[in-house]
């Protein structure tokens, strides 16, 4: 006999869920509401205690923290040198890895190349597509993958219970999900993608991976604003959210850790789109470096720290005069709050006539850097458009710019300053509380310590 359940309303926008339907929802949205059918939740013993069906994830007897094991917890190798810092060091064994990124930007290219890389260590993998069949599978591991072991299986499969079904049967060491928001539950009546549907196969996914101690990487879509699609406690279901970034009309790609229970979220990893799928990058700055050998206006390097080591960029700025109506203020890879700030900042201790003036400031790479540490390369390559200078030196500079316009200090400078010098710069410009720990010079790059804007200037034209 088919269980009776109960008819609910769900906002396609927020998940907030109503007994009835409402033409707007309390977050904002209008006609958001579609109509769902909720079964009834197994209370038996059973199901309370993890079995048959329930969510428990083991024992519900509570033990002491000190006498809970951890050696089962160890990484597994992806293969994938760049992919292995941004976990952390390897894949986690039970853990749940949300990666994310644009259509056409890579996600299912590195999994598939992952997936290649496991397997050929000896342990049965499983690949999950809701969006291609076994033959599209097949032709894109052709494409990227040098080999394809044995032990790598792919299933096109759209229905959860089935996908739970294949993983009792073949008892994979690593699951991969492409993507989240194809799968569907029987258990309810909403479309694959609802909100609903969403968050139940992540529920179902959380406990397939925890109770059989299988790693597993979802693939989730990105919305319109680049943001991650379905509901946010998806986000907190998960050990770790990955994002993938990058131009797709450019090879280059960022991978970067967003959340992560087992490592740190400041690390990136850098690759390069070909024709043979995603290669590493392991020299970041270089990269981004390559045509900066020699010094023009408008340009300035910065520098940012990542996780464990130093990424060097270029930003330029173009200053033109404004033609029609208000000047502009446009910026790529940095805040535009932020770059109105580093103006009016500029405006009122330098004297510059910004008013009339269009204002353009790009980050070369594609990189979108966190943080202020970039405010003063910003401001020295507006300065230098606005005022046509150019540095004597190969001139790299770091620093946040206060709204009185002191410079305040960053971290890990003195990393910083040790792969300037490697890369052949000059000089660095830096706070003067960064430059008091360091020296005036190291490794034949000169260190110029600054308290503010106006000598930061001066040491950028002198």
């Amino acid at each position: 006999m088919a269980k009776k359940g109960k008819t609910i309303f769900v906002c396609q926008e927020c998940g907030y869920e109503s007994p009835q339907w409402m033409g707007q929802c309390i977050c904002g949205a209008w006609n958001s509401f579609v109509e769902e059918r909720i079964l009834p939740v197994d209370t038996s013993p059973a199901a309370r205690s993890g079995a048959g069906g329930g969510t428990g994830f083991g024992n519900s007897r509570p033990e002491p923290l000190i006498k809970v094991g951890t050696a089962g917890y160890d990484r597994i190798d992806t293969g994938i040198g760049e992919l292995n810092r941004v976990l952390g060091g390897g894949i986690v064994r039970g853990s749940l890895v949300l990666i994310s990124g644009e259509p056409g930007i890579g996600k299912s290219t590195i999994i598939i190349q992952t997936a290649a890389n496991i397997a050929a260590g000896g342990r049965t993998v499983l690949y999950v597509s809701g969006e291609e069949s076994e033959e599209q599978i097949k032709l894109r591991a052709d494409r990227v993958c040098s080999s394809i072991p044995d032990s790598l299986y792919v299933l096109s499969e759209t229905n959860m219970e089935n996908v739970e079904t294949a993983c009792e049967n073949l008892k994979p060491s690593f699951l991969i999900i492409d993507s989240v928001q194809t799968l569907y539950s029987s258990q309810l009546d909403s479309a694959p993608g609802s909100v609903s549907q969403v968050r139940m196969c992540g529920n179902l996914l959380m406990k397939l991976a925890k109770t059989g101690d299988i790693p597993v990487f979802i693939v989730a879509h990105v919305t319109k604003s680049g943001e991650l699609a379905g509901p946010k406690t998806v986000e907190h279901l998960v050990d770790c959210v990955l994002n993938f970034t990058g131009e797709r009309d450019q090879e280059f790609r960022i991978l970067r850790s967003y959340k992560n229970r087992f490592g740190t979220t400041s690390e990136i990893g850098a690759f390069r789109m070909d024709t043979e799928g995603l290669k590493e990058v392991r020299d970041i700055s270089a990269t981004f470096l390559e045509r900066n050998e020699e010094m023009s206006e408008g340009s300035v390097t910065a520098a940012i720290y990542e996780g464990s080591r130093p990424v060097m960029f270029e930003i330029q700025a173009l200053v033109s005069p404004a033609n029609v109506g208000f000047a502009r203020r446009t910026s790529v890879g940095l805040d535009n709050q932020r770059l109105s700030m580093i103006l009016a900042v500029m405006e009122k201790k330098l004297g510059l006539q910004l008013i009339n003036q269009d204002v353009y400031v790009n980050v070369v790479g594609g990189i979108r850097p966190d943080g202020t540490g970039t405010d003063l390369a910003a401001a020295l390559a507006v300065y230098s458009s606005y005022k046509r200078a150019v540095p004597r030196r190969r001139t790299l500079a770091v620093g946040e710019v206060g709204l009185t316009g002191e410079l305040r200090a960053v971290q890990n400078t003195e990393k910083i300053v040790k792969e300037a010098a490697r890369l052949g710069y000059e000089q660095v410009i830096m706070p003067a509380r960064n430059a008091g720990k360091i020296g005036r010079q190291v490794e034949g790059c000169r260190v110029v310590g600054v308290k503010n804007i106006q000598e930061a200037f001066a040491a950028f034209t002198s």
